[in-house]
């Protein structure tokens, strides 16, 4: 049985990530201030993670600062981790500046991250949208150029359509730019089709890694909603009205039940059974979970140890129970 933390390349770049990382969404700010969250990063450290994900909307900024300032107290070397924000949404309220991938935006944007986290450069720069009113060809080129700069060694996208990263690529293939290398795309047992379907033939074609968020569906993967939403739960926060009722779905739950009876027999909790089936997934490069205990960090690691338990058997059983 596997025990170790695993890694893998970053599609078909060279850096290598651990196949569970940590990421800061809702989490930091909300319910994670610098002390929780430096400890909750140092279990994920402790456990080999090595790729700390996070954004610039998240929190209006704080959560980089958070971020920044808990790598400040770990110590650890620059080298030893690998760190990764997200642009589009922008947190000043004027034209130019906010839901928008132009190039004045990005270069503004990429230089506030690194401000907030206190950091020379991140491992990995995402587009969080596609912005339908820039030209594709005017991303990529500032994409690109933060690179070159050395304010980023990797660049990428976040739920982006299939056409819209294939275009992408082959703008930066055309002028031999810094191509996109990644795509971070929601992916767990409730939510397949883009993962499995849309993005199918680019992982062959242009080598496409992925770094997927909600393997647990918000919460809804651990069961903890089958019968009511608890006091503190993320469904509980105010301005996540909109998730209480997706977690609430009867019809979901039906699902969350049968799986939770083939987790039982595994002997293991749902959510370990949930983050390794995302790791079962050979394009996926990690799958980013989130904490807001020291406790919920070492239970989601120990998903590394059920990844061998799910045979083909079990796996079938799994797609039979989400279909």
């Amino acid at each position: 049985m596997t025990t170790e933390m695993q890694y893998r390349r970053l599609g078909r770049s060279g850096l290598k990530v651990s196949v569970l990382s940590f990421g800061s969404w809702v989490t930091f700010g909300p319910q994670l201030d610098t002390a929780l969250a430096t400890d909750c990063m140092a279990a994920a450290g402790e456990s080999g993670v090595n790729f700390f994900d996070n954004a610039e909307v998240y929190s209006g900024g704080e959560s980089e600062r958070i971020m920044g300032k808990a790598f400040a107290q770990l110590k650890w070397p620059r080298h030893s981790y690998v760190v990764s924000t997200k642009l589009y949404w922008g947190l000043h309220g004027v034209v130019n500046m906010r839901n928008t991938l132009n190039r004045k935006y990005l270069m503004h944007a990429i230089d506030g991250s690194l401000e907030r986290f206190g950091l020379d450069f991140v491992d990995i720069v995402f587009c969080h949208r596609a912005d339908p009113e820039t030209p594709i060809e005017e991303t990529a080129w500032a994409m690109s150029d933060m690179v070159s700069a050395g304010k980023a060694l990797y660049w990428g996208t976040s739920e982006w359509a299939a056409d819209e990263i294939r275009a992408a690529w082959e703008i930066a293939e055309r002028h031999h730019l810094h191509r996109p290398v990644v795509e971070q795309p929601q992916y767990n047992l409730l939510w397949r089709e883009r993962v499995e379907r849309e993005y199918a033939r680019l992982y062959e074609d242009i080598g496409l890694g992925l770094t997927t968020w909600s393997p647990l569906g918000s919460g809804l993967l651990t069961g903890k909603y089958l019968d009511s939403v608890p006091q503190g739960s993320r469904a509980s926060l105010p301005g996540y009205e909109w998730l209480r009722s997706m977690l609430t779905d009867p019809t979901s739950n039906e699902k969350v039940r049968s799986l939770k009876a083939i987790s039982d027999e595994l002997g293991c909790t749902l959510a370990q059974m949930s983050l390794a089936w995302c790791v079962k997934n050979p394009h996926v490069s990690t799958v980013m979970t989130g904490a807001s205990r020291v406790e919920q960090v070492e239970e989601n690691m120990r998903a590394i140890e059920v990844v061998d338990l799910l045979d083909d058997a079990v796996m079938q059983r799994i797609d039979e129970a989400t279909r």
